[in-house]
């Protein structure tokens, strides 16, 4: 399937620059009460397409979330899926890997979380983060990290070819907003939980991040696992923004509910 038409579509090999690629756009709207509406609109689409993908169940859809720490891939999940049934929608969360992954190829974490047939999975991370955080931290040479990209390319190749539909999303906050947001968090009490030492760390690595997130975005967006670079910095247009190319994406699936197996109009209760 084609990708779905969008400004924040990257295309196969083409370019990526962060830094020049605005953060703050908010699309049609001015403000978050107009974008409301489409939103709410879309969560019962998506509730809906979610229900006719499980009847049907010759599909799935993987939804990969990458982005700087404080770009809310929480809260994309949160304000998206409220109305989606949990009974088939799984959230992954990819973490630093156990030992027992690490005795794994890189990609193992992934492929067994991979949405069987009429499910949706949200990957919260993702196996991106074996081309990001190891790259940044040098744990893995430039011959390593070229051969990763390929064998991401070809395992989403291969779901793809399997009626996985791939939809993956960079949500993209500037610098400037990762340190309101983090202020905030410092700020009140009641979100400490979220803070760690670690974010602080790694914020000192923002160059060496953005520019893993470029070649990784460059070398791995393909028509068949397309890669959307999302203004971030609003958080509502963030959310309106996704779900509008989930709604579109999983809406060209050629979904149809199932005959039963049996005449239903010979049934007297």
């Amino acid at each position: 399937m084609k990708p779905i038409p969008s400004p924040y579509l990257v295309k196969p090999h083409q370019k990526v620059r962060l830094s020049h690629t605005p953060s703050h756009k908010t699309g049609p709207y001015q403000n978050k009460e107009e974008a409301a509406a489409d939103l709410e609109r879309h969560r019962q689409k998506l509730g809906a397409l979610q229900e006719m993908l499980t009847a049907d169940c010759r599909h799935s859809v993987l939804i990969v979330l990458q982005g700087m720490d404080t770009s809310g891939k929480d809260g994309t999940i949160q304000h998206i899926f409220t109305g989606v049934n949990p009974q088939a929608c799984n959230v992954a969360s990819f973490k630093a890997p156990t030992p027992v992954e690490l005795k794994h190829d890189f990609l193992w974490r992934a492929h067994r979380v991979v949405p069987q047939y009429g499910t949706i999975a949200i990957f919260n991370r993702s196996h991106y983060e074996e081309v990001l955080v190891t790259r940044v931290h040098k744990e893995v040479s430039g011959k390593e990290l070229k051969e990763r990209f390929r064998q991401i390319v070809d395992f989403e190749r291969m779901l793809a070819e399997n009626n996985v539909l791939l939809l993956k999303f960079y949500l993209h906050i500037s610098r400037a907003e990762q340190t309101r947001r983090l202020e905030e968090r410092l700020a009140e009490k009641d979100k400490h939980w979220k803070l760690s030492e670690a974010d602080f760390a790694e914020r000192h690595l923002w160059p060496q991040y953005a520019k893993a997130y470029e070649d990784a975005i460059e070398n791995t967006s393909r028509k068949f696992a397309p890669w959307y670079i999302i203004p971030a910095d609003h958080k509502w247009y963030r959310n309106v923004a996704i779900s509008e190319i989930l709604v579109e994406a999983i809406g060209k699936l050629d979904l149809k509910y199932p005959e039963p197996p049996f005449n239903p109009k010979k049934i007297r209760i």
